[in-house]
């Protein structure tokens, strides 16, 4: 049966009691991990969010009653305990911070019991994620668990500290707002008073921040939960965390400083990783040409190569065909990978056509300094040896190409050389690898909307020196936008925003919205504008992300408390769920069912 606290008092947490505090007596309470009953004495190891420690129960030290009590104990009873620390009687574990002590217990109070668990609570857990996510309030007792969250409120708490010491002001953002069909799914609330009318959860606190930056709050932080109706992945959720700024009076590489002295600052506090600065930077066309991706992994090489003027005069038609339509033929080099069997190849080859490719071409350089080669009959000897010199390749290489439009050939290496550093071992979680991405298209094309859409938001400053192109060529103007990279994985990114009405109008010209759309979509911020705007430029992280690479992580369900799943619903609470006809009717709303349904 519980029993209640009755006036006693925690002294520590478990993790807490150390050698110093040998001979004192201390009142721990927490879950127990396990119980071992010897006979004539019981030891528990009694766990809270600290850690673990060594409790003993022997008859003589605690009463007949206690002893009995102890010998009830199962896992994840929530107990107290008072006793006394000792040095350990037997072997010292290395394992644990409390490795050297045990607490000798007087008293026992057993607070709350507990039915046996769907699955054992500890680390490194072998049990399936649907099932731990079912009963995520025990998953999250979890070591493991509990320490990716205690980091991930360290990191949001140095943030803070940091940032403030800037002189960044903390400014809450409306969660209900207007609709902006631009961009990802919004999430959509009905509203009961203003019958058949919805608002909009934010996607990002994007026209507000820059509303302040208006309104002269010229530095504005705010760590806020966004929501998008979009597919999930490992690194995406439908809810989520930003940490989200706006400076005002400022440029591209004043937003980076600040971010670069924030980003080692956490590292240092939070790892005790120390962050080499500057942080390398890279446009957006070097990082596509050197590593087909603008999130590049920096922690290994096999950079693509553009071979597309050493082949240009072979009969091989895939290359051919490729460099006559406009695109590019580019390889990557997995080094050491030429003896890979053919069934290994051919699932690279499946693996390529799932990023658009029509096929890959390989070329493996035996030891012996001869070829094995999907499309070695349709060159000569030479122009196959001027392949293997440009592709750096050497005896035991596996060249791998990609033959297309540009964006195809970027799409397929980039993925494939992922995909070769993860089967060759080349991803080490503890090395961190920064990286600014800048210079990014301000436009691209929809084949689908047949017009320009805006590849960050239609509010992106473009490069000074590229505002004449606005008109000539369009999709040549670089955007001030800059993504910060870690291990691959894009952090956040943002850019200068447009404070002239003039580009602004432009702008919206070239995404095709007529001035009645523009206003529809955009007014109040527009209106605003004509009221003094500063130049102003912000950032955004995935806070979700950040941690998820600190924790070294592979999903960022491991350091959200409760996270969705893949389907966007939460297997624990079992939302979304339906509503009674009471609250649709207060709301205006009638559900029909589908074709399917019906």
């Amino acid at each position: 049966m519980a029993e209640s606290m009755k006036g006693l008092k925690r002294s520590h947490r478990c993790t807490e009691v150390s050698v110093e505090n040998i001979g004192e007596k201390v009142t721990l309470m927490g879950w127990v991990q396990k119980s071992r009953n010897k006979g004539g004495i019981i030891f528990v190891d009694l766990r809270d969010r600290s850690g673990i420690i060594q409790l003993i129960f022997e008859n003589g030290s605690i009463d007949e009653e206690g002893f009995e009590k102890a010998a009830k104990l199962r896992s994840e009873f929530v107990i107290a305990v008072t006793g006394k620390v000792e040095r350990r009687s037997g072997a010292v574990n290395e394992n644990l911070k409390t490795g050297e002590i045990e607490v000798r217990a007087d008293s026992l109070r057993i607070l709350s019991e507990s039915d046996t668990p769907p699955f054992p609570i500890e680390e490194d857990s072998k049990t399936k994620e649907e099932l731990r996510l079912k009963y995520r309030y025990l998953d999250l007792r979890r070591p493991d668990i509990q320490r990716n969250l205690m980091l991930r409120s360290k990191v949001a708490m140095l943030t803070r500290m940091f940032l403030e010491k800037e002189g960044f002001l903390e400014i809450e953002t409306p969660m209900l707002t207007k609709s902006t069909p631009e961009g990802a799914r919004d999430y959509l609330v009905p509203s009961r008073v203003h019958p058949g009318n919805f608002y909009a959860l934010p996607q990002s606190p994007q026209l507000f921040k820059q509303l302040l930056m208006c309104s002269g709050y010229d530095r504005y932080i705010q760590i806020v939960k966004c929501f998008r109706d979009e597919d999930l992945r490992a690194d995406r959720q439908p809810e989520f965390t930003q940490i989200d700024m706006e400076l005002a009076f400022v440029d591209v590489d004043d937003v980076i400083d600040v971010n670069e002295r924030l980003l080692a600052y956490l590292f240092k506090e939070a790892l005790n990783v120390e962050v080499s600065l500057p942080i390398q930077r890279m446009t957006w066309q070097e990082a596509m040409d050197r590593f087909g991706s603008d999130k590049p992994d920096l922690r290994f090489g096999m950079e693509l190569k553009d071979v597309s003027q050493t082949v240009k005069d072979c009969e091989f038609g895939v290359f051919k065909n490729a460099l006559e339509a406009g695109g590019s033929v580019r390889g990557i080099n997995a080094k050491g990978q030429g003896a890979m069997p053919r069934k290994k190849i051919d699932k690279l080859v499946d693996f390529a056509k799932d990023y658009g490719a029509k096929g890959l071409a390989y070329l493996a350089v035996n030891e012996d300094g001869t070829y094995k080669s999907s499309f070695a009959k349709f060159m000569k000897e030479e122009e196959l040896n001027d392949l293997v010199k440009a592709m750096d390749g050497q005896p035991g290489d596996l060249l791998l190409f990609a033959a297309d439009k540009n964006k195809v050939v970027w799409d397929v290496l980039g993925a494939l050389r992922l995909e070769m550093a993860r089967q060759m071992d080349l991803l080490d979680k503890n090395e961190y690898r920064f990286v600014w991405i800048t210079e990014f298209p301000l436009l691209e094309w929809s084949e689908d909307q047949q017009r320009y859409t805006a590849m960050h938001h239609p509010f992106t400053m473009p490069m000074d020196e590229d505002i004449p192109l606005l008109d000539k060529d369009p999709g040549a103007v670089r955007a001030k936008a800059y993504d910060i990279v870690l291990n691959g994985t894009e952090l956040g990114g943002g850019s200068v925003r447009i404070h002239q009405n003039d580009i602004q109008e432009k702008m919206f010209e070239m995404l095709g919205f007529t001035k009645e759309e523009a206003k529809e979509r955009f007014g109040f911020l527009l209106t605003a504008f004509k009221y003094g705007v500063p130049p102003h430029a912000g950032l955004a992280y995935g806070l979700d992300r950040l941690v998820m690479l600190m924790t070294k992580e592979d999903s960022i369900r491991d350091v959200i408390a409760f996270p969705k799943v893949k389907d966007a619903s939460c297997l624990m609470t079992e939302a979304p769920g339906t509503v009674d006809d009471q609250q649709l009717e207060e709301l205006c709303i009638q559900i029909t069912k589908s074709g399917e349904e019906e």
